[in-house]
């Protein structure tokens, strides 16, 4: 596999918060163009922070990168403000959706397009296209959005990000505090979305089953460390991987998995 088929390399990296508390210890993580990629693990095991540090949200919260390297498409996202990634086509949904309560669905969606400059015809035809993904948004549209269900706010979130036309999608936990149908529907969009476009995407998850279904690989960790990576399919077999999930503190025999590094450019 050549470096041009990575779109994302996350190595060694390791952060703090307040310049004392040590969050990450060593995450390695891969994600080749036109996946789907499950980063898997209990609440507190780092995910979230992992995706801050992507998307070079973590000086926002106090928090920075010590140590590794963190490359999309090749570059440095250390190099970029989190807005400028944005624009390169590195988009995240948050975790709680974080909808704009008192504007409409529609305009919501509209917000996501303004960062990148589209024009009203560019618009236009992203709002078509959000709503053949989502065809429940489009009945909802002139709804104020902090009126909406869990689900549509959900949608509109993702529905929003799309609207900046993506290379890489990332979201956090988009099934917390959503009814299991309208998990299912949420993540059968995104691999409806990944199959048809290409679009690459990371998804930290803790509901594993639903994650290693939709997923084509997935990475685990623990206390702030990769400690398995693999197919998601062969990971959903694996005993152990089920026993994590049951409560279990430790993967025995687990051992961290370093990313294929891409190089900078």
């Amino acid at each position: 596999m050549s470096n041009d088929d990575v779109i994302l390399a996350v190595t060694d990296l390791k952060a703090t918060y307040n310049h004392a508390v040590s969050a990450l210890h060593g995450v390695n993580l891969m994600l080749k163009r036109g996946e789907i990629v499950a980063l898997l693990g209990a609440n507190g095991a780092g995910k979230s922070t992992t995706l801050k540090a992507i998307s070079n949200l973590l000086p926002a919260q106090r928090g920075q990168i010590t140590a590794g390297s963190i490359l999309f498409e090749g570059v440095d996202v250390r190099k970029s403000a989190a807005s400028d990634l944005v624009r390169a086509g590195l988009v995240q949904v948050l975790e709680g959706r974080h909808c704009f309560p008192s504007l409409s669905v529609e305009e919501n969606l509209i917000s996501g397009g303004l960062g990148r400059g589209s024009s009203r015809a560019e618009l236009a035809e992203d709002l078509d296209k959000v709503y053949a993904h989502f065809p429940h948004l489009r009945e909802k549209r002139r709804a104020l959005s902090g009126l909406t269900s869990g689900g549509e706010q959900q949608m509109t979130a993702i529905g929003r990000a799309l609207m900046s036309r993506p290379r890489l999608l990332v979201l956090d936990e988009p099934s917390m505090g959503l009814a299991p149908l309208v998990v299912q529907d949420i993540f059968k969009t995104l691999r409806r979305l990944n199959r048809e476009t290409g679009l690459s995407i990371l998804v930290a998850e803790q509901n594993a089953a639903i994650a290693l279904k939709y997923a084509d690989r997935a990475t685990i960790l623990e206390n702030g460390i990769t400690v398995l990576s693999g197919q998601a399919a062969e990971l959903g077999e694996r005993d152990d991987v089920r026993a994590f999930y049951l409560g279990q503190k430790t993967i025995p025999g687990a051992r961290s998995v370093p990313a294929q590094p891409a190089t900078a450019v």
